[in-house]
């Protein structure tokens, strides 16, 4: 039985997963815009005549030009719409799975009318914050999320306030639940990945499930940029050869195409993203699948991608402008170098190479080019864990690199929550000001 971990930490971790592991049908940021609208329009108990959005830079950056699920269309607009039409709060990041094209048709009149209004809320400190008020007649609904896509911390009818948790946001921007999961390492990490009962464990499969269903459906259709299927191309074959590195990169980006333009898939997302929920999940079951790798190293490997991009976020923070591919794909790394054959080492020594190869790759906004970041992302995380089992890494004489796994990893979270705040905000600015 698993010495390392007691039965109550083991729950812990598993809980904690369980919480950022969850399916979503597109993209994460207008798709919780939506949610946010479907709790107000029913707390309101009426059709709004009226729904307005006030939300942090991060989530506006983000919302901006990708595909909604089942419209063709893209932006908040249509998201704000089809949550106070069809949107169902119970279905979390499912919210707009019941639309259709009667609800899209009625949601773009309600544009049309000019019944929809997006704006940036000042001064708030939260990266993600999405005020929501609806109106119809005298009446009045304000739903607020904060620190999480689902984390509802305000819904008022009017004068009566129904539900009022801002007071568990700490100054840091993090909530008491988060402030309670399990501290991780990466040591932990692995040895929790390494060691669990199997049994506890499998619950991942649905994660690889979902997210190579995505991969493959996308290849059917023609997505976004189409980068998936220009992988799985003959002009590509002709180029680079029907290479396992194609593989992976082609089935991951093939599944981030569909997802950043707007199909009506599901994917399982990670901490909040499903770009990173791919990005951890795709690269490893193709490289496992392709090695024969066992079920329990498959398990495992799928396990040790997660969690690594858990542990990451935890000091990152949900949204930046550091690239979530980045962290991703950091994760992935050390669940392929894992099914190479390699120990906690190997690992620390991928994760060392992902850090000094992609840290500043900057997110602006989510868009059908994000493909083109996975990609960039998957193909460093391969070469990354090849260099790791040749014993090659990069050092603590080079660049931002510490000896210490640890404190490389906090070094790049530093980098993206706090060095990158100015270059989040220039960005916005170039998104918003062009014509």
């Amino acid at each position: 039985m698993n010495q390392l971990f007691s039965t109550e930490e083991r729950k812990a971790i598993i809980a904690l997963m369980n919480r950022e592991i969850i399916p979503a049908i597109g993209c994460t940021e207008p798709i919780a815009v939506a949610l946010c609208v479907a709790k107000a329009t029913e707390t309101l108990g009426a059709r709004p005549e009226h729904i307005e959005a006030r939300l942090s830079a991060n989530v506006l950056k983000n919302a901006m030009g990708v595909g909604i699920p089942g419209t063709g269309m893209t932006g908040l607009p249509i998201a704000m719409a089809l949550g106070a039409l069809v949107g169902k709060s119970e279905y979390e990041l499912e919210v707009l799975k019941d639309a259709d094209p009667e609800a899209v048709k009625e949601g773009c009149r309600l544009i049309d009318e000019k019944r929809i209004s997006v704006s940036l809320k000042e001064n708030i400190e939260e990266k993600l914050y999405i005020e929501i008020e609806v109106r119809a007649g005298d009446d009045k609904a304000v739903a607020i999320i904060s620190g999480g896509h689902t984390r509802f911390v305000h819904v008022s009818r009017n004068a009566e306030v129904l539900l009022s948790l801002d007071s568990a946001t700490t100054a840091e921007g993090t909530t008491t639940e988060e402030n309670s999961d399990p501290q991780l390492t990466l040591r932990r990490v692995w040895d929790f990945a390494m060691t669990a009962p199997l049994e506890e464990l499998e619950f991942i499969l649905e994660a690889r499930r979902l997210n190579m269903n995505a991969a493959y459906e996308s290849l059917k259709g023609d997505y976004g940029h189409a980068i998936g299927k220009l992988f799985r191309s003959e002009s590509e074959r002709n180029v680079m050869g029907d290479t396992l590195h194609c593989q992976i990169v082609g089935m991951t980006t093939a599944a981030c195409d569909a997802r950043m333009a707007g199909a009506m898939i599901p994917v399982m997302s990670n901490s909040g993203s499903g770009n990173q929920g791919l990005t951890s999940t795709v690269p490893v079951v193709v490289y496992g699948e392709q090695t024969k790798a066992s079920h329990e190293q498959m398990v495992r490997a799928l396990i040790l991608s997660h969690l690594t991009v858990i542990y990451i976020k935890q000091s990152l923070g949900r949204l930046s402008a550091l690239c979530g591919c980045v962290v991703a794909a950091t994760g992935s790394s050390c669940g392929i170098t894992y099914l190479m054959g390699g120990g906690y080492e190997e690992v620390t020594k991928a994760v060392k190479n992902m850090i000094a190869n992609l840290t500043g790759m900057i997110c602006d906004g989510a868009k059908p080019s994000c493909a083109m970041k996975c990609a960039s992302g998957v193909s460093t995380a391969l070469v990354s864990a090849l260099m790791a089992m040749n014993g090659r890494w990069v050092k603590s004489v080079e660049g931002i690199i510490d000896d210490d796994v640890d404190l490389s990893i906090r070094n790049l979270t530093d980098i993206g929550r706090d060095a990158m705040t100015h270059t989040d905000a220039m960005i916005l600015q170039i998104m918003t000001s062009k014509s």
